[in-house]
């Protein structure tokens, strides 16, 4: 497998760009009145196609099962003896009917199972993370909402939030601090809607979404998870 690693000058910090503004809204889509600065470190670097392009094939590498397969002639049921006598049919010779040249014999050279993985060190990982974010910013898809949980599973809460945000229906990461059960299972019947711990969102994640919302909690997570400060 060919080396996907770069060269740590390809992977030296860019220079940042101006930092953003957000303004946080509550549950029902209005302004809280509190503005958040958004860390030019984790919202503001240029884009990085190829940086990109490793964390996404990394990612979908890492999904594929590698369970194909298809029978070998070894693996065919039946074919124990010789069909016919070597001679006096005027026909051609055959030893065993799961031969590959027969009807329901075996596959030549057919796909068997195998395991496909990749790795990407961790400083490539965590500056695509950085990038996705700092496009989405400078996309204006970002949204962010202040903290909240739910007692019990409550879908029609959670659909009522993305309807105040006028993004329902849409591609939705919903990016939460910590572990959080019941929004999980209130998110799980909407379809197009995905929750993570914004830890655990990789860049695949974050690009694949059309719009995405962050809790306030879930904003200091990333701040200092992905910038190295506790």
């Amino acid at each position: 497998m060919a080396d996907n690693t770069t060269t740590d000058s390809n992977l030296s910090t860019p220079e940042e760009k101006s930092s953003l503004k957000l303004p946080v809204k509550s549950m029902d889509g209005k302004p809280t009145g509190e503005e958040v600065e958004l860390d030019p470190r984790l919202f503001g670097l240029p884009r990085n196609d190829h940086v990109l392009y490793l964390a996404v094939k990394t990612e979908l590498t890492n999904r594929r099962q590698g369970t194909h397969a298809t029978l070998t002639r070894a693996m065919v049921s039946g074919g124990g003896r010789k069909p016919w006598n070597q001679k006096g049919r005027g026909a051609a010779r055959a030893g065993t009917s799961s031969s590959p040249i027969w009807r329901s014999g075996g596959i030549t050279f057919g796909p068997q199972p195998q395991i496909h993985q990749m790795k990407l060190p961790a400083k490539v990982k965590k500056l695509a993370r950085k990038i996705a974010l700092s496009i989405k910013a400078n996309s204006g898809v970002i949204d962010l909402v202040e903290d909240f949980d739910l007692a019990e599973p409550k879908t029609k809460e959670i659909a009522s939030m993305l309807s105040s945000f006028d993004i329902a229906g849409k591609s939705i990461l919903l990016m939460v601090g910590g572990h959080k059960p019941m929004v999980v299972m209130s998110c799980r019947n909407i379809p197009r809607l995905e929750v993570k711990e914004a830890m655990n969102a990789s860049a695949y994640d974050i690009l694949r979404a059309r719009r995405i919302i962050i809790s306030r909690t879930a904003l200091d997570s990333l701040t200092g998870g992905l910038t190295g400060e506790k």
